[in-house]
């Protein structure tokens, strides 16, 4: 099992972890937001510094942004395992993408102002 922390009022962020779930049937992935109480006690036991980014833990590390992002299409179905041959490129150059997004998401995808339920199979997977 591996947990993924996501910003909870990004739409983006949101759209993301619905689309780690539609291709991970395997249900190898759990979810909590950041702000959450379960998010933050995940941050504090990790030592994972400040950050608004995606979070993996994974085998009792963390990862960030990029790194993250490929770790995680990694383990799911489809042609997407095979963006983590991208885990060669230096970190500091992937990430150039990643911060240009994560900078511009509220502008460019909006922020949430109220959380949608998930069904009862999807729930059990939120922390």
């Amino acid at each position: 099992m591996a947990i993924v922390l996501f910003d909870g009022e990004c739409h983006f962020c949101d759209a993301s972890v619905q689309f780690i779930i539609k291709r991970d049937p395997q249900a190898y992935f759990h979810f909590a937001s950041l702000q959450s109480e379960v998010g933050q006690e995940l941050l504090a036991r990790y030592n994972v510094p400040p950050t608004d980014s995606i979070v993996l833990i994974e085998n009792e590390r963390y990862y960030l942004r990029s790194t993250a992002a490929l770790k995680i299409a990694r383990h799911l179905q489809g042609g997407w395992r095979f963006a983590y041959i991208l885990i060669a490129v230096p970190a500091t150059i992937r990430n150039i993408a990643y911060n240009i997004i994560a900078k511009n998401r509220y502008n460019w995808f909006g922020k949430k102002e109220v959380c949608e339920l998930p069904s009862p199979d999807v729930r059990k997977r939120f922390l």
